[in-house]
């Protein structure tokens, strides 16, 4: 069984195409959520990506996808407004609604977060909106672009530089902006409410994160970021939102979705797919567990998120050398309190190696430290010694290990 991130796309209102990405959960999938990107943004931005994938980790299928005229979607922005992100949400989750089942959750960073509001207040499904460095009112984006309205009640349109992005946007979108009555939302919105905002985010003032909790209905709460930024560029950040919301939801949401959406897990499989963390980072599957593995910062690309293959494959030796111990003590009622084993792996040249067969070439080597406490004879430490070169994992590793690879 393997957790999935999936390619999907629907249409919106307008008949465009909308490009996004599913992250489906290993094992059981408790939820399906939407998020909504930050304004110019798109949905393969680090934090969407970083949000969707722990969330689907915490067993929430997370959906993010570009709004029109964005990203690897169709349409052109400058005719698109805040009315048609609010759209193209509403879009997004009768598409999961029609293929897996509705949404419970919206999540919405910058302007997505108000789109998330005003989405969320149109649709009974959702029963959780978190908003990220949000502002309450739509018109706050319109604030942020002095000088530039002027323009367009000359001229139509105006050039706007957001992030070191240029865009073109026309006065139906500042129109837009301002006919939104944040109030009536609120009234309308039957969800609870999670706010996260930077105190320092210095693109939308944490003042707009006291009127959405002001204007919103109870439950609702609120959590500071602390030193992250506006964009939630900071891997952590991003971990601890998703890992938040899913401990606040669990409160809102009824977490038991339709047993046909995902595969059950096989005993014993493992799975291992890429993420869109760094170059080399993996997501690793085994059973019900769910693990990373990187290469360390001293390799060009790795971020060193999670043990290397090389670290998996002695934890592997040591894990079992220790069982394969600690099991023999049992049987034998030898009264042995703790093993440590400590490992290392090295490749050496063959002629430096007493003990290898192999006359020449590299060969790699294994050192292995057990440490025993307990009330031990010398008989007894003897014998467990012998017992750890009979560990399954040990006997596979020093035995021909055929390999089957095909393409799936």
């Amino acid at each position: 069984m393997s957790a999935k991130l999936l390619k999907v796309s629907f249409k919106n209102k307008e008949g465009l195409l909308l490009s996004g990405r599913l992250h489906i959960p290993a094992g059981h999938i408790r939820t399906f959520a939407v998020y909504a990107h930050c304004f110019t943004c798109s949905k393969d931005i680090k934090a969407a990506r970083n949000i969707c994938q722990s969330l689907s980790e915490r067993g929430i299928a997370a959906l993010r996808f570009d709004f029109a005229g964005l990203g690897d979607s169709e349409g052109d922005f400058v005719e698109t407004n805040f009315t048609t992100n609010v759209e193209d949400l509403l879009c997004a989750s009768a598409f999961l609604e029609e293929h897996y089942q509705a949404p419970e959750i919206m999540i919405g960073h910058s302007l997505g977060g108000a789109a998330a509001l005003v989405a969320a207040s149109k649709l009974h499904s959702i029963k959780a909106v978190s908003t990220v460095n949000a502002p309450c009112h739509p018109k706050h984006v319109a604030k942020s672009m002095a000088g530039v309205e002027e323009k367009i009640m000359w001229s139509g349109e105006a050039d706007i530089e957001i992030s070191g992005k240029s865009l073109k946007i026309k006065k139906h979108f500042i129109d837009d902006l301002k006919s939104y009555d944040m109030n009536q939302v609120f009234k309308d919105l039957d969800a609870a409410v999670l706010v996260f905002h930077a105190p320092h985010d210095s693109m939308v003032n944490i003042k707009n994160a006291s009127s959405i909790f002001a204007l919103a209905k109870h439950p609702k709460s609120f959590i500071s970021l602390d030193s992250a930024d506006h964009l939630i560029m900071n891997n952590e950040d991003a971990k601890y939102i998703a890992s938040s919301i899913a401990a606040w939801a669990s409160r809102y949401v009824q977490f038991d979705c339709k047993d046909d959406i995902h595969e059950k897990p096989g005993e014993g499989d493992v799975v291992v797919m890429e993420t869109d963390e760094g170059l080399y980072t993996q997501r690793v599957y085994a059973g019900n567990h769910i693990m990373r593995a990187d290469e360390p910062v001293s390799i060009a690309g790795g971020l060193d998120l999670g043990p290397s293959p090389y670290d998996y494959l002695l934890a592997g030796l040591g894990s079992c050398t220790s069982m394969t111990i600690r099991m023999y003590a049992q049987h034998k009622s030898i009264s042995l309190d703790r093993v440590t084993v400590e490992l290392e792996h090295d490749k050496v040249h063959a002629t430096d190696c007493a003990s290898c067969e192999t006359e020449k070439g590299m060969v790699d080597v294994i050192r292995r430290k057990i440490k025993l406490e307990g009330n031990l004879s010398n008989e007894d430490r003897a014998a467990i010694l012998r017992i750890a070169d009979k560990c399954p994992v040990h006997r596979t590793l020093t035995r021909e290990v055929k390999i089957e690879t095909e393409l799936k």
